[in-house]
């Protein structure tokens, strides 16, 4: 994660900022869930195991053979109540009227404030502009408000601008409907399906038209500098 990990972006329904060992505690809460492992193909840790995987994604240059590279961000909602203690992780709850908002509020942690999360993995040892990317809103009262779909534009443009894709793949579960339709309204189209996994693969070509149709969606997006704890509330 060195890739992002002094940045924070800040949009109108979520700031994005790295995961750090402060989020980790509420991750681990999210991640007990059945329905968050059956949708995001993934195994329960123990509390130490998760501490040690996010030490390796701060730490490590690469992760290894199969991720070459990969930018973390976790969700912060902006409104003003926050949500519910258990489930409101990273970049997503406690709606504000603005983002500035959410960096100008004190008393908070970042921790209280997280609603999911947004991934980027470039894995393409042969092609480096391809850029598989996820996202996951853990908390159920953050949901159907359209914050994936600003953290995907988000982290889209993080792509584009500051590592140089021009492709990027989303793998998603077939009974995930509502991940499926939101990709496709980005313009993703589905060019693969698995039987194995029991998943669909979608892909969105960054054109010269999709390019600059991301850029004006994403016109209000602010870049910052991050530091632990610097972004003290939500």
């Amino acid at each position: 994660m060195r890739l992002n990990q002094n940045t924070l972006l800040l949009g109108k329904k979520v700031v994005l900022v790295p995961y750090t060992s402060e989020h980790v505690p509420r991750y681990h809460e999210w991640m007990k869930s059945e329905e968050l492992q059956r949708l995001t193909a993934s195994e329960p840790l123990t509390l130490e195991q998760e501490y040690a995987m996010q030490r390796s994604w701060r730490e490590d240059a690469d992760k290894g053979h199969r991720f070459l590279q990969e930018a973390t961000f976790m969700l912060c909602n902006q409104r003003e109540e926050a949500p519910a203690p258990l489930f409101c992780q990273t970049q997503r709850q406690g709606w504000f009227s603005g983002s500035e908002k959410w960096l100008a509020q004190s008393g908070t942690s970042e921790e209280s404030c997280m609603a999911g999360d947004v991934n980027l993995f470039l894995t393409d040892l042969g092609d480096p502009s391809l850029g598989e990317i996820e996202v996951m809103i853990a908390e159920p009262s953050c949901r159907g408000q359209g914050l994936g779909t600003e953290a995907v534009l988000m982290m889209m443009l993080y792509g584009v601008t500051r590592l140089g894709l021009t492709k990027f793949e989303a793998k998603i579960g077939q009974g995930n409907e509502p991940s499926i339709r939101m990709f496709r309204k980005l313009h993703f189209e589905q060019v693969a399906v698995s039987s194995v996994f029991q998943e669909v693969t979608l892909r969105l070509m960054m054109s010269e038209l999709e390019r600059q149709w991301l850029l004006e969606q994403t016109s209000h997006v602010q870049e910052k500098p991050y530091r632990d704890g610097a972004s003290e509330a939500c």
